[in-house]
């Protein structure tokens, strides 16, 4: 490799190290280096740099989370979480279930994966709280159902894999990734409850894996009244006296299942609208992102003072970061840079190895950078190697999509920092060490196992 073809790639890590430690979006950073890269190593202008701007992803990315920010305050999305319990009459076994479940069909249905988490983690941290389970297993199984749906058809992630897939003259099938994701994710936490079960027989644990029956009236914190906690910026654990975002957990009833509320006109119109956008994108494949930013227009002229703020809910930072990272990689991919790293990892052993390599490089960069990034940065690496066809497209693509996601739940991750920020009944610190061990057994085990089932069982066959 040249200098011109190494230096860019040396910048690339240097965004993933500054935006790792330093509170700036690797989107302005991507930006930076487009114009750096291609105006004085390409002799582009601003017209040709931009040339691989992703409008679509961000229009995407624009719709849906308007759409489902105006969801979010009418409360629709609130009714289809009481709505899931209710339907189990709140048995206990089961509403961890209906927590994992109802994530999956909110990402699924096109919401962030930490927007998702943030809409159930306090309901399902406070009934962890009042059922005695531990709020370990709780946050897993919430953020491991934010997963599940997360690469659906109509999802920001899964547009983004199958744009970067299709651009580099490859397909895959939309569905096949979406149920490999939800496989995948739904088989740890299966492993979870009964790992944790296993645990709490054997250690006499303070804590049960799937709660208890004896619903104890709960206020938030240990003498029972409503807490702040913290949020953790850095990796210095979390404490009251810590700097961060504060948090103020939400107050908690003594019952386990809410009396349904009256179903308001707007919340009505909201769920005609969700199920309206199902059918034009699956059925009839129009845009998601112009469908959802349509439908979110009508939810508007329902509550007009609230415009400001249901423009404020957009996922700016995600447009940005989104945005950044596929024009910088666009950059390398013209360069050279990406080419000439999917050869040398070609020639460091047999194509399983290196789709092995290349699970474990975004797992463990994503335990402390961003999965969307990550999924921008490393996919690419693996087209030339995918061209050759000695690996199945969509078993590789959705091992590393999967590798990249499902180590969310390190406490250096938004998805981890909110289960974090909301947990109650535990020590701060000790519960945030807790999260610590396990994401690093999740970065241990996780990318091996997506690439034995997704790449290695599919190769062999």
């Amino acid at each position: 490799m040249t200098s011109i073809e190494i230096l860019p790639l040396i910048a690339l890590v240097a965004m993933f190290a500054i935006a790792t430690f330093f509170p700036i979006n690797i989107g302005i950073l991507g930006f930076i280096g487009a114009f750096v890269v291609g105006y004085f190593a390409l002799g582009y202008d601003d017209k040709e740099i931009l040339t691989a701007f992703p409008s679509s992803i961000v229009l995407t990315i624009v719709g849906v989370t308007y759409f489902f920010g105006m969801a979010k305050r009418n409360g629709t999305i609130d009714l289809l979480v009481n709505s899931c319990i209710r339907a189990v009459n709140g048995r206990v076994t089961v509403v961890p279930w209906v927590f994992f479940f109802t994530a999956s069909v909110l990402t699924a249905l096109g919401t962030f994966s930490p927007a998702a988490v943030a809409l159930i983690i306090p309901a399902a941290m406070a009934f962890a709280a009042r059922t005695h389970m531990s709020p370990l297993v709780m946050g897993i199984m919430v953020i491991n159902g934010a997963h599940a749906g997360a690469f659906s058809p109509i999802s920001v992630s899964g547009v983004l894999v199958r744009d970067i897939v299709e651009s580099n003259g490859l397909s895959i099938a939309p569905w096949t990734l979406f149920f490999s994701s939800y496989g995948i994710n739904l088989l740890l936490s299966v492993l979870t409850v009964v790992g944790y079960a296993a645990l709490a027989r054997t250690r006499g644990l303070e804590f049960s894996a799937t709660g208890s029956t004896d619903v104890a009236p709960l206020g938030g914190s240990r003498d029972g009244a409503p807490h702040r906690t913290i949020l953790p910026t850095g990796g210095g654990g979390s404490s009251s006296g810590a700097p961060g975002t504060r948090v103020l957990t939400r107050p908690v009833s003594t019952t386990l299942i809410d009396a349904p509320a009256p179903v308001t006109r707007a919340q009505k119109l909201t769920l005609f609208l969700i199920g309206a956008l199902l059918v034009l994108v699956l059925v009839l494949h129009l845009p998601i992102s112009f469908i959802a930013i349509a439908a979110g227009a009508v939810l508007a002229f329902t509550d007009l003072k609230k415009q400001n703020d249901a423009i404020a809910d957009i996922s700016w930072s995600t447009v940005l970061l989104v945005a950044g990272m596929v024009t910088y990689i666009s950059i390398l991919q013209e360069v050279g840079t990406i080419d000439h790293l999917a050869e040398m990892a070609i020639t460091i052993g047999a194509p399983l190895i290196v789709a092995l390599v290349l699970c474990y490089v975004i797992g463990v960069t994503s335990a402390f950078a961003s999965s969307t990034a990550l999924l921008a940065a490393v996919i690419p690496l693996a087209m030339p190697l995918l061209g050759t066809g000695a690996l199945p497209v969509v078993g590789v693509v959705a091992a590393l999509a999967i590798s990249a996601t499902v180590v969310d739940v390190s406490p250096f991750s938004t998805n981890g920092a909110l289960v974090l920020a909301n947990a109650q009944n535990i020590e701060r610190p000790r519960f945030y060490r807790q999260l610590l061990l396990n994401a690093g057994i999740i970065v241990a085990i996780a990318p091996a196992l997506c690439w034995l089932i997704l790449v290695v069982v599919p190769a062999l066959l």
